[in-house]
This record gives structure tokens, C-alpha cells and sequence, in this order.
């Protein structure tokens, strides 16, 4: 697999005794019964996001300050998953 070239979103993991919530930088959140349930959501989630990146021609506005690595890290998964790569990986090291 090749190397990313931007830097991750911060990934976050909250729990309590029934929830695992795992967060990439506010782009994409999961939530399971366990860190694999959540893991699996939060793959979900950010797939859903690539996708919608990637067929929308997202343009980002310079008013609202968006992001850049954020979305390049976006840009990049969606490329990965594009050409049938699975994200993981990248996601979770």
C-alpha cells in the first residue's frame, strides 16, 4: 500500500459500559459495543463521506477556513477506495 502524503485528522476513542465511540478529527464518527463494532462504523462512515467527496466535486469555500489536511486525507481514501484498496490501514495504522 502506498504511503499517505498528508498528515491523519486526530483520531479519538470515548468509552463507557455499554459504547465505544471512535472520531477522525470531526470528519467521520463510529459507535459499537466494542471497539471492533465501532471500528467497523467508523469505516462506514468515513466510506460514506469519501463517496460523497468524490461525487459531489466538493469545492471548499476560503471564507469558511476549511480544513486542508483534513481534506486531502479525505481525497486520499477516496483514491484508495476508488482503486479497490481497503482503507483501514490508513485509517487505523
Amino acid at each position: 500500500m502506498r504511503p499517505m502524503s498528508r498528515a491523519m485528522p486526530p483520531l479519538t476513542v470515548r468509552e463507557s459500559a455499554d459504547a465505544v465511540w471512535l472520531e477522525l478529527g470531526g470528519v467521520a464518527r463510529g459507535k459499537g459495543t466494542s471497539l471492533q463494532e465501532a471500528a467497523d462504523d467508523l469505516i462506514r462512515s468515513i466510506l460514506g463521506v469519501v463517496m460523497a467527496f468524490r461525487c459531489s466535486g466538493f469545492t471548499a469555500c476560503t471564507e469558511l477556513s476549511p480544513n486542508l489536511e483534513a481534506l486531502n486525507f479525505i481525497a486520499e481514501l477516496g483514491d484508495v477506495a476508488a482503486s479497490g484498496g481497503d482503507i483501514r490501514e490508513l485509517v487505523f495504522g
